[in-house]
């Protein structure tokens, strides 16, 4: 299965490539020996690699504690930025109830937007007119009065 990615990614991995080339077995990124990246290996350069980017506070913490925390960095960032949750779900390879039930939490908070879409698709007319077999009283009023 081919998962697209951004064109700034796509810049990055053709610098690598022009810069780096490839392993024997073909594998973008190898051991500085050659073969395959051990854990050892990547865990101490991640750990570098989050001194010189994390604030003090931020390195105490479990932010970004381990490489695979960037997965679910990427799946919430995608969410946040109303990428299609089946979209979503298959860039990141499971199916969309696992990623309700893994980032719900991510889209608390997201009524305005959701709110602001839904606006603008309705043209910025507003509420729908409810329909005529709504009853004047009780709730339905409220609705049709545009509460």
């Amino acid at each position: 299965m081919a998962i697209p990615i951004p064109p700034e990614l796509v810049r990055a991995l053709r610098q690598h490539l022009k810069r780096f080339g490839t392993a024997e077995d073909g594998r973008l990124f190898r051991a500085s020996q050659g073969g395959r990246i051990r854990s050892t290996e990547y865990t101490a350069v991640w750990q570098r690699a989050r001194e010189k980017a994390l604030t003090p506070a931020e390195l105490a913490s479990s932010l970004a504690a381990v490489p695979y925390s960037l997965r679910h960095a990427i799946v919430s960032l995608w969410i946040k930025a109303g990428v299609d949750p089946v979209e979503v779900a298959r860039r990141a390879g499971h199916s969309v109830a696992v990623l309700y039930r893994f980032y719900a939490k991510v889209l608390h908070g997201t009524q305005t937007r959701a709110n602001a879409l839904i606006e603008q698709e309705l043209g910025g007319r507003g509420r729908p007119p409810p329909p005529k077999s709504w009853p004047a009283t009780g709730p339905y009023a409220l609705v049709s009065a545009g509460i």
